[in-house]
């Protein structure tokens, strides 16, 4: 069983964070003791990644993505049935598909769109880069928020098959009842507001929501990628010879 962090004062509370990026300020300060361990975040997009943005900028934490979806109910779209992991590999919502009568064609077909729009994503949002290298760190997954879970559940599940050292969990709002259920496949679940009312929705921990475009995205992913690429002293050696006329420091 993993250890879950809570913040007390913002239990079962609503409209605690201004917005995600508030919120992943105060995550990140309850984050700091991994800034001298080898720990990398991975955002699930879209309301992940101000999230990770914001806990990268306040641990200097190195940040990524992982590309993780919903199922989609036929029909419904606003709802799902289970979540796919960036290779391919569905988690379900059994008892929700024996409810709605799903049938392996069905669920068989929302998989491949959805497939698709991971891919599509994936190259709109980290280009041809390979996934990051996850053995033996740290891994950090981080999200907006922790409604049915089974986006997380995809994602932890991809993460455990690259051996991390250690997988945490990092949300700022999450519903008990998920949080309880994820907690055994997780070292940590850090998530400041708990809330173990019903019916739970993320939204409901913030004063301002809204669905990021894909250019917010991309705003905050190319600076946090930035910090990914270490100094090369070699290659600043080159750049000064190369322009000998321009005093270090400038230019």
């Amino acid at each position: 069983m993993g250890e879950l962090v809570e913040h007390a004062a913002f239990k079962n509370r609503v409209k605690v964070f201004r917005d995600r990026y508030e919120a992943g300020q105060l995550l990140g300060r309850e984050l700091t003791r991994y800034k001298n361990v080898d720990t990398i975040l991975l955002a699930i997009p879209s309301g992940g990644v101000p999230v990770a943005s914001e806990i990268s900028c306040v641990t200097g934490l190195p940040m990524d993505l992982i590309i993780v979806r919903k199922l989609q109910i036929p029909g419904n779209p606003e709802a799902g049935f289970g979540a796919l992991g960036p290779d391919g590999h569905m988690v379900l919502n059994e008892n929700l598909v024996k409810e709605l009568g799903l049938t392996p064609h069905q669920i068989g077909e929302q998989a491949e769109k959805t497939l698709r729009v991971i891919q599509q994503r994936s190259i709109r949002f980290r280009g041809v880069r390979p996934p990051p290298e996850l053995k033996n760190r740290h891994v950090m997954i981080v999200d907006d928020g922790l409604a049915s879970g089974y986006t997380m559940i995809a994602a932890i599940q991809w993460v455990k098959k690259m051996t991390p050292r250690q997988v945490v969990v990092a949300v700022p709002t999450g519903s008990e009842r998920t949080i309880e259920r994820i907690l055994p496949e997780v070292d940590v679940i850090f998530c400041l507001n708990v809330r173990s009312g019903f019916p739970y929705a993320v939204a409901d921990a913030y004063r301002s929501w809204y669905d990021l475009g894909d250019e917010e995205v991309l705003k905050l992913v190319r600076p946090a990628r930035a910090r990914q690429i270490p100094a090369d002293p070699v290659l600043k050696v080159r750049e000064r010879h190369a322009r000998p006329h321009l005093k270090e420091g400038l230019g």
